[in-house]
């Protein structure tokens, strides 16, 4: 006789699942323990208890401020949404599932592997499209669950979902994703179920508070134009901020490690001993060196730690150029910036970064053992925001500059009035001489600024509308008043 499974009591791995309470037409409620980092996997420091905003309304997302109460906040399911219906799709070396009623909409699938999903075609899915470690690749980085992958017409979720620890990302602009075999809940303690064949350890749970199969996300952050607060437009991004964070490295890192290493024959022996969390290493250690939280630093030891991992390697000139090849190729595979300031930045420390290696490595080398981490920047000026682009459509939106006038009466203000003319292509190109968002430093220029703007030959890729010209000209007029 078999014992029947339904009557036995929860096993340890269930007893010791962490869950997330869905409030009635209210918010999340996390689990205390449960990890939240925001889009670039920054940890978000939150009191305990935790009640995370999924009207889409409150002012301090991502956690609640009761706003769901004054909107009248419905968690029910919208009749219209996608149906619930499993899709098997069968090719040469594995089966692919899939259900359009759980999709969020994220994009993963066909924006990185186009040759087996197709956005806005029939049939969706071509498995036999791409190599069978690419199909695994796409699956697990679908982050709603909606993807899974099997040897046979049922979905292995050993090849479907990776064991993770649990965490809550809350995405950019759009919903929470849940990792790590979490479980969802009512205020009665229910499960609540997802639709068919949908991923146990990884789900996408709306934020916006549109979603059509709530509390699930269905993608309707696009529709809503779901914004969070956007970023002080003053300050240049951070390399680690325009990469994509340590998600976008580790998604790198790892294609580095599992699709270019393996099968190359100079390369493989040098990582033959490597440890099963070694991307996750290479990938904090890129988090840091490119500006972001001392990832590398507080999980593994510092550049201490790293440079012990080169000391007698010998690692021979061939085999870095390599590494430095595969690595940039494995930036395009994973969707990392592709223009030429990010680039230039990015390739421009991995040929330093290998080459110090190669040094560090050598026999008899010494390597100071107590070095910082390196810290890389944009290269020689060269920002995103310091060219104008040469796309019509960009360069347009590049020039546009939000006027703040001054009302009747107003004395024109540096910060509210002046500050906000100047773009950082126009600040970034005369940092060699003074800072235009430095009050100080425009002052003093103040004249001969005037005289480059009215003559039209500042900034350099266009004269300022009139209307801008005579707003700088009023604040500098108003300097030489007696006061």
């Amino acid at each position: 006789m078999t014992e029947d499974s339904s009557a036995r009591g929860p096993s340890d791995q269930q007893r010791q699942r962490k869950r997330i309470i869905v409030r009635h037409n209210g918010p999340y409620e996390p689990d205390p323990g449960i990890p939240i980092a925001d889009h670039l996997g920054v940890p978000i420091a939150a009191e305990a208890p935790v009640r995370l905003c999924r009207c889409g309304q409150s002012q301090t997302k991502p956690f609640c401020d009761d706003s769901h109460i004054a909107r009248g906040f419905t968690g029910a399911r919208d009749p219209r949404r996608v149906p619930d219906k499993l899709e098997i799709y069968a090719g040469q070396q594995a089966y692919v599932f899939d259900n359009r009623g759980t999709c969020a909409h994220s994009g993963f699938c066909t924006d990185r592997l186009n040759s087996v999903f197709h956005l806005g075609e029939e049939p969706f899915i071509a498995p036999s499209g791409a190599r069978f470690d690419d199909l695994i690749n796409a699956v697990r980085r679908c982050p709603s669950g909606a993807l899974g992958i099997g040897m046979g017409p049922a979905r292995d979720a050993n090849l479907s979902d990776v064991d993770r620890p649990p965490q809550i990302e809350v995405s950019k602009d759009g919903p929470y994703r849940v990792t790590g075999h979490v479980e969802l809940v009512d205020e009665d303690g229910m499960p609540i179920t997802g639709n068919a064949g949908a991923s146990q350890e990884h789900v996408s749970l709306c934020r916006c508070g549109s979603s059509l199969n709530k509390p699930f996300c269905s993608g309707m952050h696009w529709n809503v134009a779901f914004h969070d607060p956007v970023p002080d437009p003053m300050r240049e991004p951070t390399l680690f901020e325009w990469a994509g964070g340590y998600p976008a490295l580790l998604d790198m890192t790892r294609i580095f490690y599992s699709r270019y290493v393996p099968e190359d024959p100079l390369l493989s022996p040098l990582f033959a001993e490597m440890s099963p969390d070694h991307p996750e290493r290479v990938a904090a250690w890129l988090s840091e060196v490119f500006g972001g939280p001392r990832f590398y630093t507080e999980r593994y030891g510092g550049y201490r730690r790293m440079v012990s991992q080169h000391i007698g390697k010998e690692i021979r000139p061939e085999q870095r150029a390599l590494w430095a090849t595969y690595m940039v190729q494995s930036a395009d595979d994973a969707g990392l910036p592709s223009d030429p300031e990010f680039r230039a930045a990015f390739v421009a420390y991995i040929e330093w970064g290998s080459r110090i290696a190669v040094e560090n490595s050598g026999a008899g080398a010494k390597p100071p053992p107590n070095m910082p981490v390196p810290r890389w920047w944009w290269v020689c000026n060269a920002t995103p925001a310091a060219r104008p682009p040469a796309i019509a459509g960009d360069a347009h939106a590049a020039n546009e500059v939000s006027l703040a006038v001054p009302g009747p009466g107003e004395a024109v203000q540096f910060e509210p009035h002046i500050r906000p003319l100047f773009r950082p292509m126009d600040r970034n190109s005369m940092l060699f001489a003074f800072d235009l968002w430095k009050e100080a430093d425009v002052a003093k220029h103040c004249r001969q600024i005037l005289a480059r703007l009215e003559a039209g030959t500042m900034p350099c890729d266009g004269a300022w509308p009139a209307e801008q010209v005579a707003l700088f000209a009023r604040w500098a007029d108003a300097l030489e008043v007696p006061t």
